[in-house]
């Protein structure tokens, strides 16, 4: 069975929860990070070296980074549902996926979810915030224009494209921030809610997180 390890309202662990579900896996979860600890233990640190979550055990087989271990359960347990065997094929999707990680994610996850929300009031930098909010604004806007054509990023049927930019959107559209008119996003949005594993694994309540910076 696999495990995975990590805190549930973790944004990068939540990817993996999510693909997961999607592909009807049975799993042992053992909390790790925030609060739960365990992240510097000698024992968690011979599994992922720089002691973050997610970390995925499959048998003797040991995976960390959140892209990473979405790429080998596609790939191994997918049978080509999420997992394309065509390289140029392929491709897009992952640029998706690293556009996610590289551009969207450093904006939003990073700029506002931790700059903003994650941050105790008194530490916050409102001009670095102003910053991210434009610039997740603008990525958000570059999605609506891609969405106004095709239900998800990559055609009819969700994809690994969908998964990194997806897991953003519960928090983006929960939180009490200025938001552009975001037609397309928002149908995306509801078609990912309309989802069992979404809805279990990335729509986790994140109240606990506020004003809290540790990882």
């Amino acid at each position: 069975m696999l495990k995975i390890w990590g805190r549930r309202s973790s944004f990068n662990v939540q990817k993996v929860l999510w693909l997961v579900g999607e592909l009807g896996l049975a799993y042992e979860h053992i909390p790790a990070g925030g609060g739960f600890g365990r992240l510097d233990e000698p024992a968690f640190l011979a599994l992922n070296p720089h002691g973050r979550v997610p970390v995925l055990q499959d048998g003797d087989v040991v995976v960390w980074e959140s892209h990473t271990i979405l790429r080998y359960l596609a790939a191994r347990y997918s049978g080509g549902g999420f997992w394309l065997d065509d390289p140029a094929d392929r491709s897009r999707v992952e640029g998706w996926m690293d556009w996610s990680q590289t551009s969207l994610q450093p904006d939003f996850l990073n700029g506002v979810f931790w700059g903003y929300y994650r941050t105790p009031e008194a530490q916050r930098d409102w001009p670095a915030i102003h910053r991210s909010l434009a610039g997740g604004a603008e990525h958000f806007r570059l999605l609506d224009r891609i969405l106004a054509t095709r239900p998800f990023l990559m055609g009819d049927e969700p994809s690994l494209a969908d998964i990194p930019t997806g897991t953003s959107l519960y928090r983006y559209f929960e939180l009490d921030i200025e938001r552009p008119e975001l037609r397309h996003v928002t149908a995306w949005y509801k078609r990912l809610q309309l989802r069992p594993a979404y809805r279990e694994h990335v729509m986790v309540p994140f109240a606990d997180l506020r004003g809290r910076l540790e990882y």
